[in-house]
This record gives structure tokens, sequence and C-alpha cells, in this order.
């Protein structure tokens, strides 16, 4: 993703988030610093969402039944990693990604902890401006480009300590990193993983739906006349649960579960519409001891 571009992604899955804060498995899930992340024009569409009411024309469905589409995806994958972080040490977390993530304000868990939250440089200034509506409690905020940046100097630089035990958090970003940038940021993470440390990763299978949603991303080109809004943030791998966990193994972690969200949807009070994408989406929990 070019540096000067921030995500696209980031603000739909903010998107989701808010449409299915207390709304989607209500009792489990809840995340009211969604909505407060968001610009106007990018509410409106969470507003339609939530009151079930689809625009008209084309275009305006597709962006719609995407904000809603995530949103019932999200609120498992959320709820197995905010588990998973209540259960692991906290005196230091790292979100890798961090997008628009409101973990550092929503989750109380937290508010004691060292938060550092990594992304890229355009992602990273405009998740900061948006952020001052959240008041004065703020992440470490470390530009880090994948595959580019050092980031375990630039981690060290910021304050993060290698010899404290660390929960990272590595959310909706594995899909869009080469396998060669899934392996180096994962050398750079156990370098600074003391033994405690716990890591949090979700990545994605492969699945013929993928071949599908490139067609669907090719037809909105040609239909609009206008380049698809996530063109420049495309799938770079997909890993099956064994090769993930040969790749934690390898690196001095244990892997201690490792669920498709599915299975995970199944398990709470929700309806279960998007199975494809659920199916193929995974939460693996990893600690070193």
């Amino acid at each position: 993703m070019p540096d000067e571009r921030a995500s696209h992604t980031a603000v739909l899955v903010c998107q989701g988030r808010a449409a299915a804060n207390e709304r989607v498995a209500p009792g489990r899930f809840a995340d009211p610093t969604a909505l407060t992340l968001l610009r106007d024009d990018e509410r409106e569409l969470v507003r339609r969402v939530r009151e079930g009411a689809p625009p008209a024309g084309w275009r305006p469905r597709i962006e719609y039944e995407m904000v809603r589409g995530s949103a019932e995806v999200l609120v498992p994958r959320t709820i197995a990693i905010d588990d998973a972080v209540r259960e692991g040490p906290r005196a230091q977390v790292v979100i890798l990604g961090a997008g628009l993530d409101g973990r550092a304000w929503r989750m109380t868990e937290l508010h004691d902890s060292e938060t550092y939250e990594v992304d890229q440089p355009a992602s990273q200034r405009d998740k900061r401006e948006r952020a001052v509506a959240l008041g004065d409690r703020q992440p470490h905020f470390v530009p880090v480009e994948f595959g580019r940046d050092d980031l375990a100097a630039t981690l060290e630089s910021a304050g993060h300590r290698a010899d404290l035990p660390t929960t990272w958090i590595w959310e909706g970003v594995v899909p869009y990193l080469t396998p060669d940038e899934v392996r180096g940021t994962l050398d750079e993470v156990a370098a600074r993983s003391a033994p405690g440390s716990r890591l949090i990763v979700n990545y994605q299978e492969a699945s013929p739906g993928m071949n599908a949603g490139l067609a669907v991303i090719r037809a909105f080109t040609l239909v609009f006349r206008r380049a698809s809004p996530w063109r420049n943030e495309p799938w770079r791998s997909t890993w099956t649960p064994e090769q993930m966990r040969d790749l934690l193994t390898g690196r001095g972690f244990r892997v201690v579960r490792d669920d498709d969200l599915l299975t995970l949807a199944a398990a709470l009070p929700m309806k279960l519409g998007q199975r494809g994408s659920l199916r193929n989406s995974r939460v693996a929990v990893a600690d070193r001891d």
C-alpha cells in the first residue's frame, strides 16, 4: 500500500464494527468507539445498515452490502481476539496494522497497559486525526511499513521492552502481506517476545470464493468506470492451519488454539449469514513459554 494512501479497508472494518455495535451478538459484542472514529459521510452508510434500509442504485447497494457483511464477520473475530487478550499478559500490548482499532480506548483491561499501535504512515496519520475525538488516553503510535521498515528497531525506539512479556494482536493484516513479509514480520515479533508473551493472529485460508471476489472487483471497475476502492489492498497470502502452526512453532510459539470464525460464531447469539467468509477466516492464539 503506498505511503500516501490511507487504508480504505480500515474504514470498512470500522463501519462494520459500528454497524454491529450492540446489535449483532448483543451482550457479547459492543464497540462504541467505532462510530466516533468515522467521519460524517462514513456514518451515513452505518445508519442505513443498522436500520436495514438498503439504498437504491447498484454502487450504493454494493457498498451497503460490504458493510452489512463485514459486521457479521467482525463480531466473532473481535470477540475471540478480545477474550485472548484478556487471558494473556497485558503490561505491553502491540497491535500490528492497527487501522481504526479502538481497543486502546474501549477495553478497560488495557487502560493500565503500554499499548503500541503499528501501522503504515498514511493510515496512522489518518487514525491520529480521528482519534482526537476519543480523548486524551492515546496509545504509542509506531509508523512502520511492513516488509520494508525495521519493526523491531522502531518498536524499541518507541519504548517497547523485549525483556517483558507482550501480547501481540495481528488482526486483518496477514492476507494483505506476501508470504515473505509474513515470515519476516514473525521473525521480528519473535525477536521481541519474552517468555510469557502471547501472539494472536487472524489469517485467511484459500477458498473458491477468492476468485469470485476478484471478479466482483473487475465488474465494479467495468460497470462504474472507476477503480474499485479495494484495488490497492489485494490479498497476497493465504495459509492452512498446518502452515500457520509451522510458522509459529518454528519461531518459539506454542499454538494453544486455532478456530475458524464459523465455529466461533456458532457459539454466539447471532445469525450465520456469511458462512463462507466465516469458514475461511481463522484466529490462532500462540504462547511463548
